[in-house]
């Protein structure tokens, strides 16, 4: 009843005219950021960060349009993955399969329904989730001393690193990055100056939104500027936007399934809507496809990740609020939103800001029910979205995010700064560095920093209370399963490919 009474408040919070609008506004950009290519959640909400602060918005109404934007964005995801087969981000992938296919057969409208439809199921149903779970997680989660965050952002490092697959080292070479980057200021324990270099501006350290846009947004546009393949494939024939009752049914389970398994993959540190939109597709097909018709046009192919892809998002919430810790690249962008507002997710967070928690999730009932009106009938326009020219959609993008930087503030450093950025991270690209765990540890190195010298100081200097409890304890095995995992996964598939190459040669 206490969530029931709680949720009418959040209602009476998100019916507010100025936060309907932001969340309109959100779920709307989420759309168009999330189909056009080079530009995603984490550059979106990068680039609106300093606008928002210029725009003097309150945090509820701040967070309600980021969280906007990133559950929105998964459902404009599908549509140039679906129509053009270029998906947005990595999380719609999956969705490529068996989409594309159903395009080329002349039924992407049923595909681009289907999409809408599972998207709204997974969404609804992981804001359910997160409106019952995340209260439950922050009681568990007083538990947590210094020490045992220590572990637990170790952890999220780790995990977020063997999530990377073959480029399990690199993940690791680019959290240590972020490490070093979160280091540069002025330390916190002693007042000295770290990695300056005589340069006042870096006193405060490195500020967040230019290494933000930098990595990710400048180095999307020297990527957008190397390729030619966008906007320069033409579409197929669309076809009528719905879908036939009996592909409804047909695909009623596979969503409600897809989403409890998106929403809970959501809920690891460092999984995110890639792993479980690809989880979700492969679970599907082992237990639905029996035909062998998935990959070949199967309207459940698109269900599934679809619908697992926006659970993701409710479930990446809940570890983000209740703990501190986020799980993706866009989640540790709010966290950066969120500190610069001096609002410190935790264990405390919901009870000391309960207006605007349950602002937040009724803003996503409301959002999805936005999403899924505004994804049908107004497809045929974002479908013209999608033909813009890259010599428009480059600069446009280069251009937001050198005048978001420079209006927080106004230095030319800070341009300077986000370029080098940017080369740096469109050379990581290049040679398949992953870019998210920079930012993790760049927005997560601080507070390990803290909880690690407060666990020292309790401890009077003993490294052993590092161990000191079983909650500690168990994450450390967790650490340790994370690290040595991937490493024995890939050399069970250099033997496979070994064996496989020796009986060729046979």
């Amino acid at each position: 009843m206490d969530v029931l009474s709680s949720l009418g408040n959040g209602f009476g919070v998100a019916l507010q005219p100025l936060n309907l609008l932001v969340a309109f506004i959100g779920v709307f950009l989420g759309t168009v950021i999330g189909m056009l290519p080079g530009i995603g959640p984490i550059n979106g909400i990068a680039i609106l960060i300093p606008i928002t602060f210029v725009l003097g918005l309150d945090p509820t109404a701040m967070l309600i349009l980021f969280a906007g934007i990133y559950y929105g964005s998964q459902y404009g995801n599908s549509i140039s993955t679906i129509l053009l087969n270029v998906p947005g981000t990595a999380s719609s992938v999956a969705t490529a399969l068996d989409g594309y296919e159903m395009t080329k057969q002349g039924r992407g409208g049923p595909a681009l329904a289907i999409s809408a439809i599972a998207s709204f199921v997974g969404g609804t149903l992981s804001v359910v989730g997160l409106m019952f779970l995340a209260p439950l997680m922050a009681q568990w989660a007083i538990r947590f001393g210094p020490a045992e965050y220590f572990v637990l952002i170790v952890f999220t490092f780790s995990t977020l690193s063997a999530l990377t697959g073959k480029q399990f080292v690199k993940g690791l070479i680019a959290t240590a990055l972020g490490l070093m980057l979160a280091s540069v200021g002025i330390d916190p324990g002693t007042g000295i100056p770290r990695y300056t270099f005589g340069q006042l501006e870096l006193y405060d350290g490195l500020d967040f939104v230019v290494v933000t846009i930098g990595f990710f947004a400048v180095s999307e546009v020297l990527t957008l500027i190397e390729s030619s393949r966008f906007g320069q494939e033409g579409l197929h024939k669309v076809g009528r936007i719905m879908v036939s009752m009996r592909e409804l049914v047909m695909s009623l389970w596979v969503m409600l399934r897809s989403s409890v398994l998106g929403f809970l993959v959501g809920v690891l540190p460092g999984a995110g809507a890639t792993i479980a939109s690809f989880l979700a597709y492969t679970v599907e097909q082992r237990l639905v496809d029996r035909q062998g018709s998935f990959g070949k046009g199967d309207i459940r192919g698109v269900a599934a990740p679809e619908a697992a892809n926006n659970a993701s998002v409710s479930g990446a919430l809940i570890p983000l609020l209740t703990l501190g810790v986020p799980g993706s690249g866009t989640t540790a962008v709010i966290l950066g939103a969120l500190l610069a507002l001096n609002l410190t997710p935790g264990p405390l967070f919901i009870e000391r800001n309960p207006e605007l928690f349950w602002g937040l999730v009724a803003s996503m009932y409301i959002g999805n029910v936005m999403l899924l009106i505004l994804n049908l009938p107004l497809i045929g326009l974002f479908v013209r979205i999608l033909l813009v020219p890259r010599w428009i959609l480059v600069p446009a993008v280069a251009t937001i995010g050198y005048i978001a930087v420079y209006a927080v503030n106004s230095s030319v450093f800070d341009l300077m700064l986000m370029t080098a950025f940017g080369v740096l991270g469109y050379l990581m690209r290049k040679t398949d560095f992953p870019v998210a765990p920079v930012i993790l540890a760049l927005v997560l190195g601080p507070l390990m920093e803290v909880n690690l010298r407060r666990a020292l100081s309790l401890s009077g200097g003993d490294w052993g209370a590092l161990f000191g409890t079983p909650l500690a304890v168990g994450l450390w095995v967790l650490v340790a399963l994370s690290l040595v995992l991937p490493l024995v996964t890939n050399r069970r598939r250099a033997v496979g490919l070994e064996a496989g190459v020796d009986a060729s040669k046979e």
